[in-house]
């Protein structure tokens, strides 16, 4: 079974961002393999690692949709859906990427929805960790993790809306079918000294500081060059703060 960790917070905030470095601390440490798996409709968690997508689960399941009778000659409709998923994963050597895609269109997705899910959650055990980018509903977590996360990291720019979106994504918590071992807040693009008011709110909410990473300016350089994260030095603060974060504060 992996050890699921999730990212979940407003867009715009970074944790796309965190994840990715996430996938490249585990990656470099060993602690392999690794799924990726974006879980945002908006998804660019590929960009961040560097690679093309050219498939996901949502197109797989429209595409079903459109025409439940295309599957080729031989084949029953369960091995035809496993086997697009198959071809939607990207591989390579450290990690493998998932990407979720597109929500639902209209129609009953029954069906086509427990093939991908079962299918899925049958992936997921052959890796040893499963990175989550995740959206701020927390949909797709509650479906697609088997209602088990290890760790969720509630991700907020140095920003009282961001953390007020964090406040209630927290509140959410209890109306999912979630198991949530740990959690930790996860602060981004912060000066080197917090303001006293986002402080005490940070603290109001009641969720644990896991970690604060400063404004990193190579991120918008690596975002403007279109180059993976992953290729980030290893002096760059961003870097250094989430490596941090998982071999001290939330060891892995």
């Amino acid at each position: 079974m992996s050890k699921v960790i999730a990212f979940a917070g407003k867009g715009g905030v970074g944790k796309t961002t965190v994840a990715a470095l996430v996938v490249r601390y585990l990656s470099q440490a060993g602690k392999t393999p690794v799924l990726a798996v974006d879980a945002d409709p908006n998804s660019n968690l590929g960009e961040t690692l560097g690679l093309e997508v050219t498939a996901t689960i949502g197109d797989i399941r429209e595409t079903y949709m459109k025409d439940p009778q295309g599957i080729p000659s031989g084949m029953d409709k369960i091995n035809y859906l496993e086997t697009l998923v198959e071809q939607a994963l990207i591989e390579k050597p450290a990690f493998d990427l998932l990407v979720m895609g597109r929500q639902e269109g209209q129609g009953c997705y029954c069906m086509v929805n427990n093939i991908l899910n079962k299918f899925t959650d049958k992936l997921t055990n052959s890796y040893k960790y499963m990175v989550v980018d995740n959206e701020a509903g927390m949909e797709h977590l509650s479906r697609r993790t088997s209602g088990k996360v290890d760790v969720l990291f509630l991700v907020t720019d140095y920003s009282l809306r961001g953390l007020r979106a964090v406040g209630r994504i927290h509140g959410m918590l209890e109306g999912l079918n979630l198991d949530v071992k740990q959690l930790g807040l996860i602060v981004t693009r912060a000066p080197e000294k917090l303001n006293a008011a986002f402080l005490s709110e940070a603290e109001a909410i009641g969720i644990p500081l896991a970690a604060i990473i400063p404004d990193d300016p190579a991120l918008l350089e690596f975002d403007m060059e279109k180059r993976s994260l992953l290729e980030l030095p290893d002096t760059s603060p961003s870097v250094m703060a989430v490596n941090t974060l998982l071999t001290t504060t939330v060891p892995l």
